[in-house]
């Protein structure tokens, strides 16, 4: 089934009459438009804002055409794949054989009815819209059949905390954020929050031998009875430099131990945003900074740990960037302080955490640009 929210097509074209009256008539039929007036304004269009669902522009153009426009987008991973159609007013075999070899799903002459135009550009994201439900729909059967999951089921049990987390993929289809409990023994817990750095399943993919390394790496440490999430850090991140499949893979990673004896956990982190440590006693919000570097990055990472004690009443929140990622009027945002000021209010409360997935993440998701993980520590 064809996705329910308007369709978003950027038109290009260097004459004002012809993009006005094209944006209108696609907006009459339920499109939402965004208009550029030269390759290069699209550009920078295209690098600031969400992409569009297709382009259709112009060939003649000056200063940079059509073709040249196709051949720039081709060169960046990010704007590549956006479907794309060439306006022209004229047909030239050479011509159509150019913006074919670079992608271009098809040509429409500028002569031709508008009405026939809009047609052929809603079948063409038909077709796309169908062929991309049957790819997802195949990568989900064999996912499922391998049996591997990057996101718990349920929330842990630890002795004198309340652990609990939110987690939503991106257009429901699994990518690089993942989250893992290991379980050493009584007192000792892990806690993992890391994010594969690459698009949607591909990411996905990644996050197998990510997370496989960091379970061999907590195992050994804990069957030599030294407990350091720095060193661990170190260890996962000099065997991935040194994997052929992994060495050109970053990931971002908070790693944490949780000592229940001593109600204490050591924090490190690679690359990940700064933690959020909530103090009951004064009502703060205090942020928790890393030093080391993303994973896969360099061989030395330069990670360094830190002792965190929860007080009563004290919770601890560690999330990946989607949680701070957002669309607003159709720009991408990062704003790190803005969600810091949304989880404010829900601190004081018992179940502040229960009533922020309900009233917060889940009615954000209308402006999500990117999976989102967050997990919650309580200190009870």
């Amino acid at each position: 089934m064809m996705n329910s929210r308007a369709k978003k097509i950027l038109l290009v074209d260097d004459n004002e009459i012809f993009l006005k009256m094209m944006g209108q008539s696609f907006k009459n039929h339920g499109f939402e438009c965004t208009f550029a007036s030269s390759a290069e304004d699209a550009i920078t269009l295209l690098n600031t804002s969400s992409p569009p669902d297709i382009i259709l522009s112009d060939y003649e153009m000056l200063e940079m055409n059509g073709i040249e426009f196709k051949r720039h987008l081709m060169h960046d991973a990010e704007l590549k794949d956006i479907p794309f159609v060439f306006l022209t007013y004229f047909s030239d075999n050479d011509l159509i054989i150019s913006g074919l070899d670079l992608r271009a799903i098809d040509f429409v002459v500028k002569d031709t009815p508008i009405k026939v135009i809009i047609s052929k550009i809603n079948n063409i994201l038909f077709t796309i819209e169908k062929q991309r439900e049957l790819t997802e729909l195949e990568i989900k059967k064999a996912a499922s059949s391998l049996n591997f999951k990057s996101i718990p089921v349920t929330k842990p049990t630890v002795k004198g905390f309340e652990i609990d987390f939110w987690h939503n993929a991106y257009h429901d289809i699994p990518g690089g954020d993942f989250i893992d409990f290991i379980r050493v023994n009584d007192r000792y817990k892990f806690v993992v929050l890391g994010d594969v750095m690459g698009k949607k399943w591909m990411a996905w993919f990644f996050t197998f031998g990510f997370l496989s390394y960091i379970r061999s790496a907590v195992r050994f440490t804990a069957l030599s009875g030294e407990y350091s999430v720095a060193a661990i850090l170190q260890k996962v991140n000099s065997v991935i430099c040194f994997d052929n499949i992994l060495k050109d893979i970053l990931s971002s990673l908070s790693l944490l131990l949780i000592d229940s004896e001593e109600n204490k956990i050591t924090y490190a982190g690679a690359g990940d945003l700064p933690l959020l440590h909530y103090q009951s006693a004064n009502n703060k919000l205090k942020q928790l900074n890393s030093t080391g570097l993303l994973l896969g990055l360099m061989e030395e990472g330069n990670y360094n740990q830190q002792e965190i004690i929860l007080e009563k009443g004290d919770k601890l929140f560690i999330f990946t960037d989607g949680m701070i990622d957002f669309i607003d009027e159709s720009m991408k945002k990062s704003d790190y302080n803005l969600f810091v000021e949304m989880m404010q209010p829900y601190m004081t409360m018992d179940d502040g955490f229960t009533k922020m997935k309900k009233e917060l993440f889940l009615k954000g998701l209308d402006q999500q640009v990117d999976d989102q993980s967050i997990i919650s520590i309580y200190k009870n």
